[in-house]
């Protein structure tokens, strides 16, 4: 594999785990996991309290339920807040919240308002555990939230994305590559975006989602970032075309919204990984030697790029970690592990004590 740049490269790898497992101990934020009778749920749960990773832990579900779930497994709950939503005292002002937020909006199905009145909405919250977990972010009972080992990925992003909101327009994910070669980004880390959330951007979603792995890097690699938005082409070698023209926009109003951050494109991969390349092909890129954040211009590219990353170059892929909300949420494959769900929700705590 070639060198970056034998000048600035780190001469270490980072453990990115550990890192993440120490740094969300030292901001010590509170968690909410809302399948909370779920075991793998529980054990992670009881994981998370013992080893001191978030300051509280969460389980949203019926007490006894819970802890049926909990003897089953001979866990520990020791430390875990167990919240039942039906009994919360919190259920009138969520319900009234809801309601607020989504007043005006009508069901398409009934052509009736979608949530007519507080008590609907609190309803609403009853059904959904997500949502109710999200208001509890929203409202600031918890700093962060982890689903996904029994819900879709779109009941969460339904949760987020109605409750919490996006920073900015939205919403996207990032996969942090730990390459284990210290050539390669940051310490042998990179941050891949957007990999799982937005099928084509148009320019100005791009250029959110560029701006969002931009705090991602800082927030999970320790670093500032670095970022290459890619192409077929570099620098208008490919023409034209609509999807050149569209990354093009994209670079433009990604400087506009964050004129501080280091950023270059359109660019092919070689270009913004390999110094000759960038040389021959964008010479005087500020990026060069020094990419550690990587932008595809849709979703099947940056499936495609990290997976053949992982598998070829045998790295290890966490997330995808949602980015680009307004308060942190994170989803968690239906296959996932309890180990899975730690490092998950160390993840998404670190996410929330950098974000001050």
């Amino acid at each position: 594999m070639a060198v970056m740049n034998e000048t600035t490269a780190e001469k270490e790898t980072m453990d990115f785990v550990g890192e993440m497992l120490k740094k969300a101990k030292e901001y010590q934020k509170s968690l909410v996991l809302p399948e909370g009778t779920e075991e793998r749920t529980v054990q992670a749960a009881a994981k998370i309290a013992a080893k001191g990773i978030a300051k509280k832990v969460i389980l949203l579900g019926i007490p006894s339920e819970v802890e049926k779930v909990a003897k089953s497994f001979d866990v520990n709950l020791k430390g875990i807040e167990i919240i039942n939503p039906a009994d919360s005292p919190w259920l009138d002002d969520f319900g009234k919240t809801y309601f607020e937020l989504r007043q005006g909006k009508i069901n398409k199905k009934t052509n009736m308002p979608e949530v007519p009145d507080t008590e609907a909405g609190k309803k609403y919250l009853l059904k959904d555990p997500l949502s109710f977990g999200a208001m509890m972010v929203r409202k600031g009972y918890a700093d962060a939230m982890v689903s996904g080992a029994l819900s879709a990925t779109a009941d969460l992003l339904r949760a987020g994305l109605k409750i919490i909101g996006t920073e900015s327009k939205t919403a996207s994910s990032c996969f942090v590559m730990d390459t284990h070669d210290s050539s390669w980004g940051y310490k042998g880390l990179m941050i891949f975006s957007d990999c799982a959330v937005v099928p084509e951007p148009d320019s100005d979603q791009l250029s959110d989602i560029a701006v969002a792995a931009g705090k991602s890097c800082k927030a999970l690699l320790g670093c500032e970032p670095c970022a290459a938005m890619l192409s077929f082409s570099t620098k208008g070698s490919g023409g034209k075309l609509p999807p050149v023209l569209l990354v093009q926009e994209a670079v433009e109003k990604a400087h506009e919204k964050a004129p501080d951050m280091l950023l270059d494109g359109e660019m092919q991969a070689d270009a913004a990984l390999i110094p000759a390349v960038t040389d021959k092909k964008a010479p005087g890129s500020p990026v060069r030697g020094k990419v550690n954040t990587i932008i595809f211009p849709n979703l099947g590219a940056g499936n495609i790029g990290y997976k053949l990353v992982q598998r070829l170059a045998h790295a290890d892929a966490y997330g995808p970690v949602l980015q680009g909300f307004s308060k942190p949420i994170s989803d968690l494959s239906r296959g996932c592990s309890v180990d899975d769900i730690v490092v998950t929700s160390a993840i998404t705590l670190v996410q929330a004590g950098s974000a001050e």
